[in-house]
């Protein structure tokens, strides 16, 4: 094998552990649920979509902020420290990872998230 070939293995791995390593980092941070239990959470909770405005302007839960990621951080002064934040994304997908994680090191502590995301809420929207 030559020196590319021994790279791109190294790569590869390096890769695998730091997804393996965010992926347990985020179960950590926050608690993800089914609808069932995010029904119940939508009265305590703070309710925040991660879609783009288009897509929440289409139809979302009802109730739901919209706070786009990429003005996520900015978002963050509109957010009670002290209630539960329940977030959700199309199918849970890297958002809803960099979302909890800024959340987290931000200081809050009880984040749940739509298991599997909106396309698969069975609850009221708008």
């Amino acid at each position: 094998m030559d020196i590319i070939s021994y790279l791109i293995i190294a790569f590869a791995i390096g890769f695998l552990i730091w997804t393996i390593w965010n992926y347990f980092r985020v179960r950590k941070a926050a608690q993800f649920v089914e609808n069932t239990e995010f029904k119940n959470l939508l009265r305590q909770g703070q309710l925040i979509d991660l879609r783009s405005p288009a897509e929440f302007g289409r139809k979302h839960i009802l109730g739901a902020r919209n706070f786009a990621l990429a003005q996520f951080k900015e978002s963050l002064s509109a957010l009670r420290k002290d209630k539960p934040v329940l977030l959700y994304d199309s199918r849970r997908g890297q958002a809803v990872a960099r979302a909890v994680l800024i959340l987290k090191k931000a200081g809050y502590q009880d984040i749940y998230v739509l298991r599997d995301g909106f396309e698969y809420w069975d609850g009221k929207v708008k």
